[in-house]
């Protein structure tokens, strides 16, 4: 699944003491194959089902124990397979003789257990061992939560207002549209069929093998797909709605389709280029062919994730699926791929072999958020999507594992309530930063070779994470299984220090290894270690490692031979280790004019500037060195060094927004960015390329932010080029007053394309009037913005201004029942407080912000109040010890030199 682009999945707090056991299903009966027919009803928003179950009773016993949620049993009947084969297993219907029919044993009675999400069906008899048939006919809700089998409002080309009824399961909802076996472990095969409307469209994992008339109703069919391999629940799924569509055969066979809504089949051709050309990709990489037929990628209005990987019927947001050719950004274009990329590598990581227990989800998460990107820069090389990597998910697993309450990668997980706490930064950006630093470690060859070995060892089962270090041991002769416990079962990971002595021709450096923490220097009492992979290059070759070394012990001594007192040495090349390096002071002075002069590759130039920044916000060094460095980034052309100058900017900017030198921070970033900004200008030019497109769009945003109005001649041209949208918003709404306000959200009413929707309201926080403020704000919760979407408008008025801050922490609190009721302990809850709140910066708001959370609980976000409580005392911290040395610094800079 891939949790949203922003931020996703945010965790709480290890389990408070009150945490109930929680234990898994008995394991006396077990289903093979599950036979299941749903009739959704679109209008009244229920559903029929019925359940015939091939299974295995392991142990004599007389109930059976399932998990099942929103659901009324009407009846349940268990049958033994009679001596003469009555049923065939694996669901098939055979008619049976009365003397079997007599064997047919009702279930009396039906236990809900809501808190655990299981029901018991008693038996008045004892089912003896061996197969038989389990039936149940029950009915449900279309519930409007996001979540098991829900509805999904649309709108119909002439503007009517219709709903499709479609699934979300992972992780544990499947037992909201079937009674089912719900653990990933528990794998059986499907034979499913929908009854629905005939003039809709009906999809689920497997091809369709037949549509006949449904006897009761003529306007209704009844549509049967294919049987299904061995699988787990939370990767079924089914979509009932109106759809266009595009298709293609992969080289490799395999028939791809992409589900638009009707009107929009042209969007869908964007990602089924890139779908087609990623799966003969992924069968080559891990040298397994697709197992299924046929692979669907659907487009679904409210879905509350980015995309699900279901098998053979991936869903998705509109935004991470649909493109349209004259109307969509870059940035939009590179995100479908990357989602496209890793819902497809799910297919095999994920779905072919399966995590055993949720407590190796970050395996599934990680592996894939990091694929997607080998992926696409096969697809599309000109993105340099490896150095976006850095910025996207590596830096953002460092910030978030420094704090005291983040967690390991691997998190022991009970109830399932606390499985959604750990789709966060950790599961997924961590998890694929340390994958990525594996890869280097072993070898892309021996990398290969171990997946193989993995996936074909484990094909329709389940794994751990040790399964895969051993196939990855085997494969490399390295020590996997010790490099990566050190990182995936401790939380943070280290900063290594290094000073470096001249000995004649040869370089004595020394290295140190301590966690990194947010707060500062470490002082705890035990001394956590890592395996660090090292890599060490010289300016002899910025690009290659002269040495690499396994370093597994606190502290260090090497040899560089044959370096010469004025060359420079850098660690970490490429930013591939998951550690930041503090080099001292000598060390770093030499570096610096390898930024200027670009001669630092630019990954490694976007590391120095990250790892300084935040040493200084850690209160390791001060804050004024590392302004000194963002000055020598005046010559950088690269875009991904930009966006992490520009967020780090940001970051100082939001704390320095409590001062009353705010104004001084703002000349500084603007005179950092307007050199560039001056050379981009506002108008394309020819032979530009992608990553020109994201840095103008990038700059021109930033200075539009700072104030700095848009000089933009030309103004004739009636189309905005979609890359230019979100500065000039930007900057118009940052000058603007309530008719302005007004014109954006017509412009939001009118706009067709659920991208340029959120576009729009990621924005509207630039707006600076106070009653303006609240509009938006008010607008948020309005019908106009779908509720996975009120959260970004929400934070982008706290992200937007020191009084959008309050503004949006207020509005908050005011209508919190409402904001919880709409997210129930999902991710967006999470993610919605993080946004609102992590910018405040004194310690009386950590106290505010953990006294409301402790009258108005969310279970699911508790981690997350606590990392921004943590946060929030942190940029306190960070206020009074460097704001003095910050404004002398600012205000020096902008003083007339004294005369002479």
């Amino acid at each position: 699944m891939l949790a949203l682009g922003a931020s996703p999945r945010t965790p709480r707090a290890p389990a408070m003491p009150e945490k109930r056991p929680f234990e898994r299903l008995p394991a006396d009966v077990s289903p093979l194959n599950y036979g299941l027919c749903l009739k959704p009803d679109l209008i009244d928003f229920t559903f029929e089902g019925k359940l015939e179950a091939a299974v295995q009773v392991k142990n004599a016993t007389n109930q059976i124990v399932m998990n099942c949620a929103d659901i009324d049993i009407i009846t349940a009947s268990y049958a033994p397979e009679g001596d003469e084969g009555g049923t065939a297993l694996g669901g098939g219907r055979v008619w049976k003789s009365r003397a079997e029919l007599r064997k047919e044993v009702h279930a009396t009675g039906f236990n809900y257990q809501n808190e655990d999400e299981k029901v018991t069906l008693s038996f008045p008899s004892t089912l003896q061992k061996g197969t038989g048939t389990l039936k149940i006919d029950f009915v449900g809700e279309l519930n409007d939560k996001m979540k098991g089998f829900y509805r999904s409002k649309y709108s119909t080309p002439s503007g009517d207002t219709r709903y499709a009824a479609v699934t979300q399961f992972e992780a544990t909802d499947a037992r909201r549209a079937f009674p089912c076996w719900d653990e990933p472990a528990i794998k059986a095969t499907f034979d499913i069929s929908l009854v629905v409307p005939k003039d809709r469209v009906a999809l689920s994992n497997m091809n369709v093998v037949e549509r006949r008339p449904y006897p009761d109703d003529e306007s209704l069919v009844e549509v049967k797909f294919a049987r299904s391999p061995v699988m787990s629940t939370y990767l079924v799924a089914f979509v009932v709605g109106e759809y266009d569509f595009v298709e293609a055969r992969s080289q490799d066979g395999v028939l791809v389709l992409v589900y638009t809504p009707v009107g929009k089949a042209e969007q869908g051709k964007f990602a089924l280029e890139v779908a087609a050309k990623t799966l003969p990709f992924y069968k080559d990489y891990f040298n397994v062919p697709y197992p299924l037929p046929k692979i669907d990628l659907i487009a679904i209005a409210d879905f509350a994730a980015g995309a699900m990987e279901n098998w053979g019927l991936v869903t998705y947001r509109e935004t991470a699926l649909l493109i349209d050719p004259k109307n969509s950004c870059s940035s939009s274009r590179q995100w479908v791929a990357l989602v496209v990329g890793h819902e497809l590598a799910h297919q095999w990581f994920g779905n072919l072999v399966t995590m055993e227990w949720w407590t190796h989800l970050w395996l599934n998460e990680g592996f894939a958020s990091w694929i997607e990107y080998l992926c696409v820069d096969h697809c599309f090389p000109e993105y340099d999507i490896w150095t976006q990597f850095v910025s996207a998910d590596y830096t953002r697993a460092q910030e978030l594992d420094a704090l005291d309450n983040s967690h390991p990668i691997e998190v022991s997980v009970g109830h399932p309530s606390e499985v959604d706490e750990i789709f966060d930064a950790i599961s997924y950006s961590k998890g694929a930063s340390v994958i990525r630093m594996l890869h280097d470690y072993i070898g892309d060859e021996d990398f290969r070779k171990g997946m193989n070995l993995y996936l074909t060892k484990f094909q329709q089962r389940n794994a751990a994470t040790e399964d895969l270090w051993e196939s990855l041991e085997k494969a490399s002769g390295k020590p996997i299984a010790a490099v990566m416990n050190t990182w995936t079962k401790q939380m943070g990971f280290p900063l290594i220090y290094v000073e470096a002595e001249q000995q004649e021709d040869d370089k004595v450096l020394k290295l140190v290894q301590k966690k990194f923490c947010a707060s500062g220097p470490y002082t705890g009492e035990d001394l956590p270690m890592w395996m660090v992979p090292i890599s060490i290059c010289t300016s002899e070759d910025p690009t290659c490692a002269k040495m690499q070394i396994l370093m597994d012990k606190p502290e260090l001594t090497v040899v560089l031979k044959d370096t010469k007192p004025e060359q420079w040495v850098k660690l970490n090349l490429g930013t591939v280790g998951f550690y930041r390096t503090q080099y001292s002071p000598a060390m770093l002075e030499s570096l610096i004019p390898a930024i200027r002069d670009l001669s630092l590759p630019p990954v490694d130039r976007l590391g120095l500037q990250n790892d300084l920044f935040s040493l200084a916000r850690a209160g390791i060094i001060s804050t004024v060195e590392v302004l000194k460095v963002m000055e020598a980034f005046v010559n950088e052309p690269n875009y991904t060094v930009w966006s992490d100058l520009s967020c780090n900017l940001g970051i100082l900017g939001t704390l320095l927004s409590h001062t009353d030198f705010y104004e001084d921070i703002q000349v500084f970033v603007r005179d950092v960015f307007s050199p560039i900004g001056e050379r981009l200008g506002w108008d394309p030019k020819p032979g530009e390329g992608h990553l020109d497109a994201l840095l103008r769009g990038l700059v021109l945003g930033k200075l539009g932010k700072l104030g700095k109005r848009a000089a933009r001649g030309g103004e004739e041209r009636p189309v905005l080029s979609a890359d230019l949208r979100s500065p000039v918003y930007v900057t118009v709404l940052k000058h603007g007053d309530s008719s302005t306000l007004d014109t954006m959200l017509k412009l939001h009413k009118q706009a067709d394309m659920q991208e340029e929707k959120n576009r729009i309201e990621r924005v509207l926080g630039a707006i600076s009037q106070p009653e303006l403020i609240q509009k938006v704000l008010t607008f948020a919760l309005s019908e106009e913005v779908r509720p996975q979407d009120t959260v970004s408008v929400i934070g982008g008025v706290a992200g937007g201004s020191k009084q959008g801050r309050k503004a949006a922490w207020k509005f908050v609190r005011d209508n919190w029942e409402e904001l919880y009721n709409r997210y129930q302990g999902g991710f967006l809850i999470s993610r919605l407080i993080k946004l609102t709140v992590d910018g405040f910066a004194n310690d009386k708001m950590a106290a505010e912000v953990k006294a409301f959370f402790e009258s108005h609980p969310a279970p699911s976000a508790e981690r997350t109040v606590q990392q921004c409580c943590e946060n929030i005392l942190l940029n306190a911290a960070w206020l009074r010890r460097d704001a003095d040395s910050i404004q002398h610094f600012l205000q020096q800079r902008r003083a007339p030199p004294a005369p002479v």
